[in-house]
């Protein structure tokens, strides 16, 4: 395996998945929250894993902007797919690989939970296709904006 560190297209490098899984082992330790957090992590991670490559890549870096900008969401899957939720167990984003369903692209979606509303309509689905700065700046922005 290989200890370079990512790209935009190449996802996490081994060094830092041994890293997240050394982090979910600490947070076993902590006790029952944060085994809680590990055991959602480590799902977290397997649904990543078994994801066609392409797919993979953009989901793990949807996963460390997640988790980065939003520390406080707790990492799950949700119907098999990456998912972050509030303290009260409850969806507020979520990752759907393009191989899920046969989509031609990956969506970055957001549950009721999360605090977009902008008047009578509002997105909370946007499809991604690649990995970019700028695409990482939205994701960003449209977290902490959930959040609010």
């Amino acid at each position: 395996m290989s200890t370079k560190s990512t790209t935009a297209t190449d996802g996490f490098s081994a060094a830092e998945r041994a890293a997240m899984k050394e982090r979910a082992a600490e947070l076993r330790a902590e006790g029952k929250k944060g085994a809680k957090r590990a055991d959602g992590i480590d799902a977290v991670l397997e649904a990543i894993a078994k994801m066609a490559p392409d797919d993979r890549a953009l989901a793990e870096r949807v996963h460390a902007t997640v988790t980065a900008t939003a520390p406080q969401l707790d990492p799950k899957t949700w119907y098999g797919m990456p998912a972050y939720a509030n303290e009260a167990g409850k969806v507020v984003v979520f990752f759907q690989d393009s191989g899920k369903f046969s989509y031609r692209y990956s969506t970055l979606g957001f549950q009721d939970q999360a605090n977009l509303d902008d008047g009578d309509i509002w997105p909370v689905s946007y499809a991604l296709t690649g990995w970019s700065p700028e695409v990482e700046k939205k994701v960003v922005e449209l977290v902490r904006a959930a959040l609010s």
